[in-house]
């Protein structure tokens, strides 16, 4: 990437980093901050951490650390400063316990590095609102340091332009929706770039002229003179009160938005659930009501077979045993006389074998009483069925085969209907309190509760805008005029040599201005063009990154000249300009600050995350500290930083749920 050479006016290098009963962190967390730049250019320090479990705590710190009462913490929202340091105890330490927070860094004073040492402690009986601050240098307190600690920290990380040092993912993804930035970003941007000093020139100017005109004018034009500064003040006081206002507004429609869309997410995920747990147990319904169709079908083919014979089986038995006997009957009497027959034949050939007469007796007895046996077993049964031998072949095989088959089989299928019965009213019965209007009712709720606090949040901010604007229409009808005032007759006073200056030295000012503004916005332009070029995969997409000057929206240019609109832009191609705008400012800046990032890669694709680890991290900064969480910098991630040999440190926010604690351990995630 084609660079320009930077001199550094200011450099600063966190060390160590301190923690001791702050937020989540229970008991003392040592971080160890310093970078390997020397030895092997790893600039570097991941720091591993889930959502909840930290990351934005640590950011909170070192802006505690460093800007006490005026840090711009997410977690303070609209609470007192006195508030906000109770809120910030943890929760499980004891009453005698102090919350510390530590921060020790390098910069140079006077060519020469100075280790300086801040220390923010207090106590569940925070008085009057405020912590208690000591500034070491080196190992001894500096009282000088100290009781000017916030004059001093302006010198070396200025509070306006902190944010563009110190950010998190939602603010890289607010900056890359926005077509004009917001007027805190815009603020930074112009303390950064130096800006504001013009605009000061210009005001103090205007103060010099109206002191001037006072001291020439008599009593009366002297106090119009004086009302109309004193009413300037209040309107620079109302000024002052309304850009807090902005502020606090910002913050709000930023936590706003950042709930809302949680709210929006769980109903999505959750109504999604609901749908699809809905068509799984309808699912489940159709295909218990086809099987149970199915086992009735068979049931109803053996009621019209034999299985309702079941009821009269004891009366069949009767009736098969009355066959049997008939049939037996049949055959006895048809084989009646051909057995007598036979007899007689048999004792005829008996004669003729010259068997003894008592012998033979006894023969023609045992066949007579043979034959009377056989007859009286015929007189006794009656024939009334006149029952044929196939029927009763078939009426044995219903008995025996058929009717016990279906009886067994039914009884299988009945049990097999019970529970499939069963299983259709239990589902049934989820399916209705999945429909319950409770399950969706609450989600629905708290939906329309934050978007109406978004709502809300954004008619506020419109309002302060409007106010803003109108303060400042009549601070500038004001000045207008103050410059006016009474021009007749100081020209015939003394001083009219200097009043007289003045337009000139204005239009001159407003010169300088415009020019200083078109040189510094000209270099960043250059900064932010090669930065976005060189993060963008598609490096002949975009051939210049313009400025305006009035509101500093960026706009985008092909090699044609021609407009390319920031909705062409992919949602990670928007964020990867965000990120060369804040880089880019960093370079022109003259200050050589390390770089904090929260969540930074939330929502690229894997090319430009890629772009992203090979060229934005390892180079923003003399020292870069990521928090990152499991899913941003996973294991490839991890590892092409590892091959680029760019991390001097890694650690994890351990965080126990149950007890709600965070403990910082060496080593990531992997």
């Amino acid at each position: 990437m084609p660079t320009l050479p930077i001199y550094y006016s200011s450099i600063m290098i966190f060390k160590e980093l301190i923690l001791e009963n702050f937020g989540p962190y229970q008991g003392k967390n040592i971080i160890n901050l310093t970078p390997q730049t020397d030895q092997n250019n790893a600039s570097i320090i991941l720091i591993g951490g889930m959502n909840g479990g930290g990351k934005t705590t640590l950011i909170d710190s070192i802006k505690l650390a460093l800007y006490g009462r005026r840090a711009e913490c997410s977690t303070r929202k609209n609470l007192s400063y006195n508030d906000f340091l109770l809120e910030s105890i943890n929760r499980s330490a004891k009453i005698t316990d102090t919350t510390k927070i530590e921060l020790t860094f390098e910069h140079i004073i006077n060519d020469q590095w100075i280790e300086l040492k801040i220390i923010r402690h207090w106590q569940s009986n925070v008085k009057d609102g405020k912590d208690n601050l000591i500034i070491l240098e080196g190992e001894f307190p500096d009282l000088n340091w100290t009781e000017n600690w916030d004059e001093y920290v302006e010198d070396i990380l200025p509070l306006g332009i902190s944010n563009l040092f110190l950010f998190d993912g939602e603010q890289v993804k607010e900056l890359a929706e926005q077509d004009i930035p917001n007027p805190s970003v815009v603020g930074a941007m112009r303390s950064l770039l130096g800006l504001e000093l013009a605009d000061k020139l210009a005001g103090d100017l205007q103060i010099l002229v109206s002191r001037k005109k006072k001291s020439l004018e008599n009593s009366k034009e002297q106090k119009d003179l004086i009302n109309l500064e004193q009413d300037l003040k209040v309107l620079q006081k109302d000024k002052t009160i309304v850009i807090e206002e902005l502020k606090e507004a910002e913050k709000t429609l930023k936590s706003g938005q950042k709930k809302y869309r949680l709210a929006s997410e769980s109903l999505r995920i959750e109504g999604g659930k609901i749908a699809e747990r809905k068509y799984q147990l309808k699912q489940k319904i159709d295909y218990l009501n086809k099987e149970i169709s199915a086992v009735r079908d068979k049931l109803r083919v053996f009621f019209a077979q034999y299985l309702p014979l079941g009821l009269i089986q004891n009366q069949l038995l009767i009736i098969k045993n009355q066959l049997i006997k008939e049939q037996r009957v049949n055959k006895i009497k048809s084989a009646y006389d051909i057995l007598d027959q036979k007899d007689k034949k048999l004792l005829d050939y008996l004669g003729d074998l010259s068997v003894s007469e008592d012998d033979y007796q006894k023969i023609g007895d045992f066949l007579q009483i043979e034959n009377n046996s056989l007859w009286d077993e015929v007189k006794d049964i009656s024939l009334y069925l006149q029952g044929e031998e196939k029927e009763l072949n078939y009426l044995d095989n219903i008995l025996s085969y058929s009717l016990p088959h279906e009886q067994k089989q039914t009884l299988e299928y009945v049990e097999q209907l019970a529970v499939l019965e069963q299983e259709l009213i239990n589902a049934e019965v989820m399916s209705v309190n999945v429909d319950a209007p409770k399950t969706y009712q609450r989600l629905e709720e708290d939906y329309h509760e934050k978007e109406q606090v978004v709502v809300d949040a954004k008619a506020e901010l419109t309002r302060l805008q409007k106010k803003l604007e109108a303060v400042e229409r009549d601070i500038k009808s004001k000045l207008k005029e103050l410059g006016q005032y009474s021009d007749r007759k100081i020209e015939d006073l003394q001083g009219d040599h200097l009043l007289n200056s003045m337009p000139r030295v204005e239009k001159t000012l407003k010169l300088f201005k415009e020019k200083l503004t078109l040189r510094k916005l000209n270099k960043l332009e250059n900064e932010v063009t090669s930065c976005f070029r060189y993060l963008l995969h598609k490096s002949n997409f975009v051939a210049k990154v313009v400025i305006n000057t009035d509101n500093f929206a960026l706009n985008l240019y092909d090699d044609l000249g021609n407009l390319i609109t920031k909705n062409r832009l992919s949602a990670g191609e928007k964020q990867l300009l965000a990120i060369a705008l804040l880089w880019g400012l960093a370079r022109v800046s003259g200050r050589q600050l390390p770089i904090v990032i929260d969540t930074p890669l939330g929502r690229l694709d894997s090319s430009h995350r890629h772009n992203l680890l090979e060229r934005y991290f390892p180079t923003a900064s003399h020292q870069v500290v990521l928090l990152s969480t499991d899913t941003e910098i996973g294991e490839p991630e991890l590892k092409q930083l590892h091959q680029q040999n760019v991390i001097a440190r890694e650690y994890l926010l351990d965080y126990d749920s149950e007890k709600n604690q965070t403990t910082v351990k060496s080593g990531y995630f992997y």
